[in-house]
């Protein structure tokens, strides 16, 4: 039987690598057994050659005697659904991941907020799983997301509603859990959900009416947002998209010292281990370009400012990242792909980014519109911070 040793760096024969575990396979004979597991990318080179296996989480079939030792890291372990337990409650799913534990101990889990699905929070012991479903478990609570009073209209008429979006908020619910009564969704509300009581009360009516997203913002970036309230206005603003014309500016805090650059390459969903990244393939991804200028350095950072051309998903937290950059607080993107860990010692509280600057036509005008926004105050002061623990080096 092969033998599985903990180790952090990549062997000869391979490595099967998780968010928590980082296990070596010095058997290259050996293959893991992945019908009763749910895995996120597995490359297999036979003939002696590298085997490289990405797995979430992973077993080691009964019949072997191999031993195993595990890490768990402070992030906290994560789980991908088996096919045996779609539709199964998730109470009873993190029963089955966590042995031991009992049914009480797992509702206070829940209650506690330190349950993640998809991203979002839930306290739901009965919702129920799907395939596609990633259930992350925290190590402390999460704190309570964010109300209503802390979404400011900009701008509202017939056609459009431009937003501030706070942290901790979701942009849209995700399309698998729009047919679910609302006793069995997720426990925060979206933006998308939150604003139709927000202008049916800044207008003084009493119907409400459902917005129209026509782009996103990650859970933890706050800013600027634009929502569509007609079929017309969504198909012209998507249009803009499309065509790259709308003006999106951005202000991040990185780890390092950042030049003013233009960083492009082609963009996939799975660049190896789950998560996206760039590609040198031919014909593969989507192109992506970000234009990053230096602000001020803060002692071992550098609040930057960038703009995008192009707008794909996480695009400037892959982009700054595999430039040997990653933003402050970001728990996703903190080292590229095969990079040696380097802890954020920052203390950011959450991702530091924030978009600031929004500009398009209006869909039913044609008037320029813009919109700007300074950073939001918890961003402000993590700035100030960084900025009287080092010494002030403004960029000309």
């Amino acid at each position: 039987m092969p033998a599985l040793s903990t180790v952090g760096v990549w062997s000869l024969v391979g490595r099967v690598a998780t968010r928590q575990t980082f296990c070596r396979v010095t058997d290259p004979a050996y293959h893991l057994d992945c019908r009763q597991n749910v895995y996120t990318k597995m490359y297999t080179h036979r003939g002696g050659e590298r085997l490289q296996l990405f797995l979430d989480t992973f077993y080691v079939p009964a019949q072997a005697s191999a031993t195993m030792e595990c890490m768990t890291v402070a992030k906290g372990p994560l789980f991908r659904v088996l096919p045996r337990q779609v539709d199964q409650i998730i109470s009873a799913a993190l029963s089955e991941w966590m042995p031991g534990s009992s049914r009480a101990e797992i509702r206070r889990l829940l209650q506690s907020r330190r349950v993640m699905v998809n991203g979002n929070l839930c306290s739901d012991a009965g919702y129920r799983l799907r395939l596609k479903d990633v259930v992350k478990l925290l190590p402390h609570s999460i704190a309570p997301p964010a109300e209503e009073q802390n979404v400011r209209i900009r701008h509202l008429d017939k056609h459009v509603v431009v937003v501030e979006k706070p942290p901790g908020v979701t942009s849209t619910r995700h399309q698998d859990d729009r047919h679910l009564p609302k006793k069995r969704r997720q426990f925060q509300q979206t933006l998308d959900e939150m604003l139709p009581r927000l202008i049916a009360r800044a207008e003084g009516r009493r119907d409400e009416c459902p917005v129209i997203a026509v782009h996103r913002l990650d859970r933890e970036t706050s800013g600027l947002m634009v929502f569509a309230l007609t079929a017309e206005a969504q198909e012209h603003l998507q249009h803009q998209f499309r065509k790259h014309t709308i003006r999106r500016r951005y202000v991040a805090v990185v780890r390092g010292f950042v030049e003013e650059q233009t960083i492009e390459s082609r963009l996939v969903r799975d660049r190896g281990d789950g998560r996206r990244g760039s590609t040198t393939l031919p014909g593969a991804g989507k192109t992506a370009i970000t234009h990053v200028r230096p602000i001020e350095r803060l002692g071992d950072y550098t609040l930057v400012e960038c703009r995008l051309e192009t707008g794909r998903t996480h695009q400037i937290r892959i982009h700054l990242s595999e430039a040997g950059r990653p933003l402050c607080g970001d728990k996703v993107y903190w080292r590229p792909l095969l990079e040696p860990d380097e802890p954020d010692t920052s203390g950011a509280s959450r991702l530091a980014l924030a978009a600031v600057e929004l500009g398009f036509e209006h869909p039913a005008t044609g008037r320029p519109m813009s919109f700007e926004t300074p950073l939001p105050p918890d961003l402000a002061k993590f700035v100030q911070r960084l900025r009287q623990a080092g010494e002030r080096d403004p960029y000309v």
